[in-house]
């Protein structure tokens, strides 16, 4: 019996619900890979805006296979695969975003020093195409949002909405309302959390929120620990997950977010408030030079095969790091 749209229920809520029906996505990384997938699934249609037609076209691949191990450990079906590859849309053209209720800004600048100043420039881009009423909303997880929306001509549309990675996983995000934020934008991203299955943390705008604070000391100090000699990768890892119910170690949880995002949150955390626990550990800035930056590079703490955690640690020794 063949699957249409039509059949999913998602698909009908869509049509009930109305008002928010489209959004934008700038900057389709990992992360922004996660929220493309959550929000399809939702059934609300998704553009997104990448750097070069070569990134839209390997983006639409990674998507495709993401789905098919969905579907290869029972998570999806192959219908409902299509139908949430029908909703997504790439693009390198701003303008595609003109009617969308929200676009996401969820850039990764790799240089030093220049998130800033980069997210301003997506976010007065975003504002040039969308019409009045489009809230706009940043991924950061360490800048204020308030910075970053000082170059909009209606800063009140702005918000900060933070997802956790996994996102699939993750049920809650943190949602940060500036001084500006209007009640309307406010209520906007209310009601879009609740069509895509998430519970809102609302935080005091403050670099870093909750999340980012807690985890990055977290993992210093495992990197401390594993220096010292006092324990493996992955003792320290299965020590962590047992007696505190997380999914993941702190060196599992680093390779996961990405080594090199991991040390742009700790060098802006560092210059933000000056306190030792947020300094990188040197061992998070060596892997990083070398281009080992965890899952995604296929090396880190971990070596990856296919996406997945093989049964080793990294070739840790070349580092001069204690295994």
């Amino acid at each position: 019996m063949a699957e249409t749209l039509e059949s999913f229920a998602l698909g009908k809520s869509m049509k009930q619900l109305g008002a928010l029906q489209k959004v934008g996505i700038v900057g389709a990384g990992t992360t922004g890979q996660q929220i493309i997938r959550m929000v399809s699934k939702a059934g609300l249609d998704v553009i997104f805006i990448d750097i070069s037609e070569e990134r839209v076209a390997d983006i639409f691949k990674h998507l495709d296979q993401q789905l098919e191990e969905k579907i290869n450990r029972w998570g999806l079906t192959p219908g409902e695969k299509r139908a949430m590859l029908s909703r997504i849309k790439g693009s390198t053209d701003y303008s595609l975003l003109a009617d969308c209720d929200v676009v996401i800004e969820s850039i990764h600048s790799k240089k030093k020093g220049t998130s800033l100043e980069i997210r301003k420039e997506v976010f007065k881009e975003i504002e040039a195409v969308v019409n009045e009423n489009t809230t706009i909303v940043s991924n950061t997880a360490t800048l204020n949002i308030s910075d970053i929306a000082e170059v909009l001509q209606k800063p009140d549309r702005a918000l900060g909405l933070h997802f956790i990675l996994p996102v699939d996983q993750v049920k809650v995000v943190e949602v940060v309302r500036t001084i500006k934020t209007s009640d309307r934008s406010f209520n906007c991203i209310t009601k879009f959390m609740k069509m895509v299955g998430k519970e809102m943390i609302q935080v005091q705008e403050s670099p870093g929120n909750i999340s980012t604070r807690m985890i990055s000391p977290m993992i210093n100090e495992a990197c401390n620990i594993l220096l010292e000699g006092v324990a493996t990768i992955e003792e320290i890892d299965k020590t962590i997950k047992h007696t505190t119910g997380y999914q993941t170690g702190p060196f599992e949880l680093a390779d996961n977010i990405g080594l090199d995002k991991v040390l742009k949150w700790m060098d802006n955390l560092y210059n933000e408030f000056g306190e030792f626990r947020y300094k990188p550990s040197p061992i998070i800035k060596r892997l990083v030079r070398a281009g080992m930056v965890g899952r995604a590079s296929g090396e880190g703490f971990y070596i990856y095969k296919d996406g997945r955690r093989m049964n080793k640690a990294g070739n840790i020794q070349h580092l001069g790091r204690i295994s």
